[in-house]
């Protein structure tokens, strides 16, 4: 099946929302969120995530532990489980959507209205669901910013850095925000498809019809000649 332009945009805005859902998911699920070195034992890495706590001993193995309470977790940790789940139900029922608008699918009861229509709104809630992942993960950052720049801890205390996960949350972002507005504008593109080959349709039978083919042509002019007889 050939692919037409509006065709690959949609491809290519699929192709970007579903590897920012997956990266979404993977942040979600990673502790890799904060990491903490300690001086006094170099063997040794704290990592935090929004789910559970790790030791990582490079000699002996990794040990974690979840968190026992939703409400004993700082604010920003709180609103990041809540946004990150949304960010996923989003993404994929933006990605649904977008599939039954897409050009590959075909079923003869969709209209080519209908199916754009999905379209636009699946990859409105993919930007959606880009906003969800990108507001958590830079909230989290910000507060590991501003805790470890904070006067009132002593300088001896160890202090939370960035993790490998919220630069992955940041790629499932921008990912996601790419695909939506790849399918939004395959929306656009298809409006002026559709509408095109019906612009001429009107002005078909006035313009480019032969005054001899028509049927009023052979009827109207008998009519006139019979009333000088």
């Amino acid at each position: 099946m050939a692919w037409s332009f509006c065709g690959k945009v949609q491809l290519g805005g699929l192709i970007l929302s579903l590897l920012g859902w997956v990266c979404s998911c993977a942040t979600t699920v990673l502790p890799q969120w904060k990491t903490l070195n300690l001086e006094l034992n170099e063997m040794e890495t704290w990592i935090m995530g929004l789910w559970e706590v790790c030791v990582n001993q490079e000699a002996i193995a990794t040990v974690c532990k979840a968190f026992e309470s939703f409400l004993s977790l700082p604010q920003e940790l709180q609103v990041s489980r809540i946004l990150m789940v949304a960010s996923h139900g989003l993404g994929l029922l933006g990605l649904l959507l977008s599939v039954f608008g897409s050009e590959c699918f075909q079923f003869h009861r969709i209209g080519w209205v209908f199916k754009r229509r999905l379209c636009l709104l699946g990859g409105t809630l993919e930007a959606s669901a880009s906003a969800t992942t990108l507001f958590p993960v830079s909230w989290v950052a910000y507060a590991t910013i501003q805790d470890f720049w904070d006067d009132s801890v002593p300088e001896i205390v160890p202090r939370w850095e960035f993790g490998d996960a919220l630069y992955l949350g940041w790629a499932a972002g921008i990912f996601l925000a790419l695909g939506g507005l790849l399918l939004m504008s395959s929306a656009c593109l298809r409006k002026e498809d559709v509408l095109s080959p019906r612009m001429p349709g009107p002005t078909a039978p006035s313009s480019c019809a032969p005054a001899e083919e028509s049927d009023g042509s052979f009827y109207l002019t008998p009519r006139p000649r019979n009333l000088f007889i």
